[in-house]
């Protein structure tokens, strides 16, 4: 692939982090399996320290930093998830943590950043208005770790898929959200240089998908954020993106998109089917199989990468109120 990123930096990088991060359960669905036909397990990284999988990643790219870099501080842009990951990882470094962000990130992921210790500056309406604040600190001299395309940010996010081989190594497919591409790149990477007949199939919502408007467009574009209850998956792909697009593209077999009420149903299932507290974006794979768009699923693992939803959003929905984030709500 040319970026350095391969089977073995993800062996490191689990080596590296294994004494910060929780390895995670797999469990079997069996209402989903019902549902769809096939063996479908979820993979229930809403379980992991700070609500997501992106501490993976995060704490791989602190814990590279050479003593001089640490010294500097680090920084970063963030929907939610890997602001919380990122200074999660900082604090137990003991690196300073900036996180700018939009005004369209939810109070709730706001509040966790925060609570683990991150300053967080909130700049603009988009991703893109948060990066100009990166940029300029930078100039300062902090050391910038951005969400996904970043080698040592793939790797990390890549262990999740050594770990998924390890509790269900019959694998014949693996649902990944996209968004940016560096949870889905690390697991394809894994996945691919395991066994390639292993289908790996993205999951984004149909509202702001950039990734999948990018590869359509065979380079990347830009896509108006807006809201929607997948919120984690929101923003761009980076028009200078160096790592993800490529991978995405060269290793992905397929990219489903799904709608705000299949999303809506998929937390709904998640919480009374399942038992498990979701967030949208985390949802996009049961929604997906709910909404019969995986053909023939086989065994199949359903990657559940976070459970940080504001809690009066998620009643709501669990108690079958018809929630528009975009228009409002609607009746029932």
């Amino acid at each position: 692939m040319g970026s350095g990123i391969t089977l073995q930096t993800s062996y490191a990088a689990r080596a590296r982090i294994a004494g910060t991060i929780r390895r995670t359960p797999t469990v079997a669905s069996e209402t989903l399996s019902i549902a769809t036909g096939g063996d479908i397990r979820l993979k229930l990284e809403n379980t992991q320290i700070t609500g997501s999988f992106k501490l993976r990643g995060a704490t791989n790219a602190v814990l590279s930093l050479s003593e001089a870099q640490r010294a500097r501080g680090v920084v970063g842009v963030s929907t939610g998830n890997h602001g919380r990951g990122l200074a999660y990882a900082a604090a137990q470094a003991g690196v300073r943590c900036i996180i700018c962000m939009s005004g369209l990130v939810p109070q709730n992921k706001v509040d966790g950043i925060k609570a683990q210790g991150a300053e967080v500056r909130i700049v603009g309406r988009s991703q893109d208005d948060a990066q100009v604040e990166v940029d300029r600190l930078v100039g300062e001299g902090m050391v910038m770790l951005p969400p996904f395309d970043h080698p040592d940010i793939i790797a990390g996010q890549g262990t999740v898929a050594l770990e998924i081989l390890e509790q269900a190594p019959d694998l014949q497919s693996v649902l990944v959200p996209l968004s940016g591409g560096g949870l889905i790149s690390g697991v394809a990477m894994v996945m691919k240089a395991a066994n390639p007949a292993i289908r790996v199939i993205g999951i984004s919502m149909e509202r702001g998908a950039a990734m999948h408007a990018s590869l359509n467009a065979g380079k990347p574009v830009m896509v108006e954020e807006v809201a929607t209850l997948a919120d984690s998956l929101g923003g761009g792909i980076g028009m200078d993106n160096a790592h993800t697009f490529a991978m995405t593209r060269d290793l992905v077999d397929e990219i489903v998109l799904v709608t705000e009420p299949e999303i809506a149903a998929a937390i709904r299932h998640a919480y009374w089917q399942e038992r498990q507290v979701i967030e949208g974006s985390g949802s996009v794979g049961i929604a997906a199989l709910l909404a019969g768009k995986i053909d023939k699923p086989g065994r199949c693992v359903s990657l559940i990468s976070g459970q940080n939803i504001d809690m009066s959003l998620h009643h709501r929905i669990i108690s079958g109120e018809d929630v528009d984030v975009a228009a409002g709500v609607k009746n029932a």
